[in-house]
């Protein structure tokens, strides 16, 4: 006998009594109201989880601890007030911010063209990156505050020792990128293009260049932040002006507010270079199909 379907009012779907498939349910969203809903959630948990440190940090200090030796956010933004109303005892506030920036900005672009052309100069020479390797190895394991205090007795307490000790900075993270990343590139790619009859330099600067363009660029986001952690340095170990003068003359007066008061407007700084930077990258990299990691999951 067969069996007989059930074609009711208040029944189930008669495609499910009958062992049929049920007719699919587009559930589909637009990818860009998904992203446009995850940014939100991001920026909106960032916010929380600031507000909420400010907030323990302002408590706990009312609470428990000493505000001349921790200082609270209270403080902290008079401090910026003040200086961004009244000035510093070293002059406007924007004009020390606009040395500091120099600084870093002219470290920056010596130590990344540098740290470029030698990472790469030696990513593609293994002979003389052997020799040159120790030695390398060496420079950077220098304490970077004993050449900031060299810089300054070579160059003086002007921009001069700043930019140097910026470009220091700079320089060995970029160049160990773009050094890594010469040596990966594709091998079957040079060996194709030597058959083809391209010269060094043609392979050089269509293959090498393009293929380490991703190390560089993820080099530079941390090496403008070491490049403007560079001039600081150097001038909180000697300068007439700049955010790191500000510093060291708050730690001389024991103005705790004052020291974090500064590292406010630095990070702010850092925190604006890598947004351009950013910016930069996705620009040169239109062609590069989007990772896993920059994909919003459904």
């Amino acid at each position: 006998m067969s069996p007989k379907t059930i074609d009711a009012p208040g029944t189930a779907d008669a495609g499910a009594v009958t062992g049929a498939a049920p007719a699919p349910v587009d559930h589909a969203v637009d990818p860009r109201i998904r992203i446009r809903k995850h940014k939100a959630l991001v920026y909106s948990l960032r916010a929380l989880v600031l507000v909420a440190v400010l907030a323990f940090w302002e408590i706990a200090v009312n609470l428990w601890f000493d505000p001349f030796f921790y200082s609270k956010p209270s403080l902290i933004w008079k401090q910026l007030v003040t200086w961004f109303t009244d000035g510093t005892a070293q002059g406007p506030i924007w004009e020390q911010i606009s040395i500091t920036l120099q600084e870093a900005v002219i470290g920056f672009l010596i130590g990344a063209i540098a740290g470029v052309l030698l990472g790469i100069l030696l990513g593609r020479a293994r002979l003389l990156a052997e020799v040159l390797a120790p030695y390398i190895q060496a420079a950077n394991a220098v304490p970077r505050i004993v050449l900031a205090a060299l810089f300054i007795i070579w160059f003086g307490l002007g921009m001069s020792s700043k930019i140097a000790t910026a470009t220091v900075l700079v320089f060995f993270p970029v160049f160990f990128n773009a050094f890594q990343g010469a040596r990966e590139v594709d091998r079957n790619l040079i060996d194709s293009s030597r058959i083809l009859g391209a010269s060094r330099l043609q392979v050089l600067r269509s293959i090498v260049v393009p293929s380490a363009t991703s190390w560089i660029l993820a080099s530079l986001h941390t090496a403008f932040g070491f490049a403007l952690i560079g001039a600081i340095v150097g001038e909180y170990t000697g300068a007439t002006k700049g955010i790191g003068l500000l510093i060291s003359t708050a730690q001389a007066s024991f103005n705790s507010a004052g020291i974090y008061a500064g590292m406010v407007i630095s990070t702010v700084l850092a925190l604006f270079a890598e947004l351009i930077l950013g910016y930069l990258e996705r620009r040169l990299l239109k062609w590069r199909p989007p990772s896993q990691s920059e994909t919003v999951a459904v």
